[in-house]
């Protein structure tokens, strides 16, 4: 099981303050890392923001946004052969970020009986 913690910088802000391209951006970031999307939850913030959770057979994805600062912070968590490290990528390259700050959690060890 992989964990990886990232906060996007520097991003286009009009992208992180649109709803529906987050959605977009969080289904397509699940085929590019090979997970199984279930369904998505996103709230609209007034009067800028986005905050998302996809749900993957395999975890999930979430992206909490501040357009007034270009910023993303998000996660992925998958288990199985799913790669969460390209998901990532791929949300960093779909929001226009210039600096993206990442940390991966192994956490299988967790996880065993």
């Amino acid at each position: 099981m992989k964990h990886i913690l990232f906060t996007l910088y520097e991003c286009d802000p009009d992208l992180l303050d649109d709803e529906d391209y987050i959605r977009e951006t969080l289904f397509e970031a699940t085929n590019h890392m090979g997970a199984t999307f279930l369904k998505t939850q996103s709230h609209k913030f007034s009067p800028q923001g986005v905050t998302a959770v996809t749900l993957l057979a395999e975890s999930h994805i979430s992206i909490h946004t501040w357009p007034e600062n270009g910023t993303a912070v998000c996660d992925v968590f998958t288990c199985g052969d799913a790669n969460p490290r390209k998901g990532a990528v791929y949300m960093g390259r779909k929001l226009k970020a210039k600096n993206f700050i990442a940390k991966t959690i192994d956490r299988s060890l967790e996880c065993k009986q």
